[in-house]
Order: structure tokens, then C-alpha cells, then sequence
């Protein structure tokens, strides 16, 4: 070991990693939370300390060139130091912060009542039938659990939900000045991704749920597929991907979604724990799904690359290195695949850096 270094427990780690080799760690200490960039070498570098309230803490950030976006909620009983329940609902906020730490803007998140036409409810104001649930104001409001904060280009998508219902809205706001350009209608969450300069693929999973929409730079649906998975964005702006159906025997499949809302499919998949893909230079996408090392080209055509009886359901994502590398994390293992795939494709999502810095902002 060259070196090693340990930190306050927070719950809630997060790192992000520069492109000068910096690890960025958001943690709390005694004075808030601190912002702090560990050298290769392990030595201290750069820090930062936004301001925030003695009650909030960091849901999410994404590394800017210049700076950092932070999505703030309200914080753990660890960070209030407290065991009790906050006497009300702490409003989230988004802010923009310098490399020193000074705030740019902050634009406070007002999520609001929810409601969605799946949620059912049963008890005495429904005479103890199943009802559609009325709307209702979150208890706890929590970063949504996919790529909760998002920036491309000269916009953001920050999504927000009631941790407990699973009910949330997406903010696309200004990077350079934080306005809201708009909001989503309450809905599930599910998998998101970057789709183009400003704009974002949505997901939207559960209660009856399983779509996958795209917004554009105003904010504004402009398009809608029956389908929700992992998807992939290539340079060109095709998006394809394994599908995440929460059901067994499995129905997914591998799909492209089509420029005109329909669905193209692609080889059905078995099983159901599966890891974020890679797509190389030629297109071909590559993940890990039912003890499977799968890769699907751009004809559509599935291809098995590697298999062993394993059911293990804490998956990492498949990272495509050099030489055809594939890197899968399995539970508490690493494994490492040489490959006939090329190096990773240049696209919006995720290629761009591998994801190091929280996602890719386009310029």
C-alpha cells in the first residue's frame, strides 16, 4: 500500500475525480461540510468550503472546470447531531460554488405536492379499501437514488424525490444563473442520461410506470419510448440500451429507441441484475447480466463473451479500458475480461471520461 487515507463516516460517500488526477471527496466535519481534493501521492490539495446551513448537508455534486454544482438536502441525524426529526421539511437547493468556494447563485428546490396515478393507498379516510392515493407533501425530501444532478452544456438536471414514496420531479435550471427553466410532473424516477449539449434522457420506473422521455434545452418534452433501462448515447445521438424490467421470468430485451418514439429490438435477456454498459468506437455495447458477459453490436446482434453460474446481485458498472479491457465489479470481487472491442466510443453518455468528474459536461 502506498498510502492510505480515512475520513469522518458520513453515510454518504461521494468522490469525484479531476482531470489532473485529483480525488475530490464531499464529506462532513465539525465546522460543515468541506469540499477536499486528494493528490495522487495522497497529500492534501486544493479544498473547499461552501456555505451551508448547520442542517443540510451535500446530496450530490458534479466537478466543474471551474468550480462545483451541489444539490443540498436536509442533513443526516449524524450531521444535526441530533436524534430527532427536523420540526419541518428542510427545502433542497442548488447552488454553483468557484473552486475556492464562493457561491455563484443558489436556487431553492420547491418539490411541492405529489401525486402519481399508481400510488394506492388503504386506511380509515378510505374505509380500508384501495383507493388512488391523493396528493401528498413528502415527509423527507432526498436526491433522487440515478444521476441525481446532471449538467450539460448550459443546463441542469437536478432531480429530487419523497424518500419514501419514490415520487419525484426533475429541475432543469441555467448553469450561468441558476433561473428555473422547468419542471417535471411527479412521477417515478429511473435511470437518466445525458443525450446531447442541454439536453437529457429521463426515466421513469414503477406504479405502472416503464418510459423513457427526452428533453431538450427549453426543458420541454420532445420525445417518449415504452421502454426504460441503462441506456447508451452515441456521438451521433442514438440511444440504445439494456432494458431494467422489475420482473422475473425476464421480458427485457436490448433496444434502440427510434427517432420516431417506436422500439427496435434487440436480443431478449435473461435473468435480472445487471451492470451499467460500455459502448466502443464501432458501437458495440458491452454489460453484465445473469452470470453473462454480453455484448450487442450495432446490427442489433447479441454476442456472449464470457459465462458462469453466478446470481450475485451487487453489480458495478462495465468499464471499457484500453486494449478491450472490461472491468466488472461482482459483489466483492473485480474481474477483468480481455476483449475483441475497441477502444471506449466518444458520446455523450457516458463516455465522456469514463464518468470520472459525475458525468460529462458538453461544451
Amino acid at each position: 500500500m502506498e498510502w492510505q487515507r480515512t475520513y469522518p463516516g458520513t453515510g454518504k460517500p461521494q468522490s469525484r475525480l479531476a482531470t489532473d488526477g485529483a480525488l475530490w471527496l464531499a464529506y462532513p466535519d465539525r465546522d460543515g461540510q468541506l469540499l477536499e481534493g486528494v493528490l495522487p501521492d495522497g497529500s492534501t490539495g486544493p479544498t473547499a468550503r461552501p456555505e451551508c446551513r448547520a442542517d443540510e448537508e451535500i446530496g450530490a455534486f458534479v466537478l466543474l472546470d471551474d468550480g462545483f454544482v451541489i444539490s443540498w438536502v436536509s442533513g443526516s441525524r449524524m450531521v444535526r447531531r441530533e436524534r430527532s426529526r427536523p420540526t419541518s421539511v428542510l427545502e433542497p437547493r442548488v447552488a454553483r460554488y468557484t473552486r475556492e468556494g464562493e457561491c455563484l447563485w443558489s436556487t431553492p428546490i420547491a418539490l411541492g405536492a405529489v401525486s402519481f396515478p399508481g400510488v394506492v393507498e388503504m386506511g380509515d379516510r378510505t374505509g380500508w379499501e384501495i383507493r388512488p392515493r391523493r396528493p401528498w407533501v413528502p415527509e423527507e425530501i432526498g436526491i433522487d437514488h440515478w444521476e441525481p444532478l446532471l449538467v450539460s452544456a448550459d443546463r441542469i438536471a437536478a432531480s429530487f424525490t419523497d424518500t419514501r414514496g419514490g415520487i419525484g420531479r426533475t429541475f432543469f435550471l441555467d448553469l450561468d444563473s441558476g433561473a428555473t427553466i422547468s419542471v417535471t410532473a411527479p412521477g417515478p424516477t429511473g435511470r437518466k442520461a445525458i443525450a446531447g449539449p442541454g439536453q437529457f434522457l429521463l426515466g421513469s420506473q414503477g406504479y405502472g410506470a416503464f418510459t423513457t422521455s427526452r428533453f431538450g434545452r427549453d426543458g420541454v418534452e420532445t420525445a417518449r419510448w415504452a421502454s426504460h433501462g441503462a441506456m447508451l448515447v452515441g456521438k451521433n445521438g442514438g440511444v440504445c440500451g439494456p432494458e431494467l424490467e422489475n420482473g422475473l421470468p425476464s421480458r427485457s430485451r436490448f433496444r434502440r429507441l427510434a427517432p420516431d418514439n417506436s422500439l427496435v429490438d434487440g436480443p431478449p435477456l435473461t435473468g435480472y441484475y445487471t451492470s451499467y454498459p460500455a459502448m466502443d468506437c464501432e458501437g458495440t455495447a458491452v454489460f453484465w447480466r445473469d452470470g453473462k458477459l454480453l455484448a450487442v453490436d450495432t446490427d442489433l446482434a447479441g454476442h456472449e463473451l464470457f459465462a458462469m453460474d453466478d446470481s450475485r446481485a451487487v453489480i458495478g458498472r462495465a468499464l471499457l479500458l484500453s486494449e478491450g479491457s472490461v472491468v466488472v465489479s461482482l459483489d466483492n470481487e473485480v474481474l477483468v475480461f480481455r476483449t475483441p472491442l475497441g477502444s471506449l466510443a466518444e458520446g455523450p453518455w457516458p463516455c465522456g471520461e469514463a464518468n470520472i468528474r459525475g458525468n460529462p459536461l458538453l461544451s
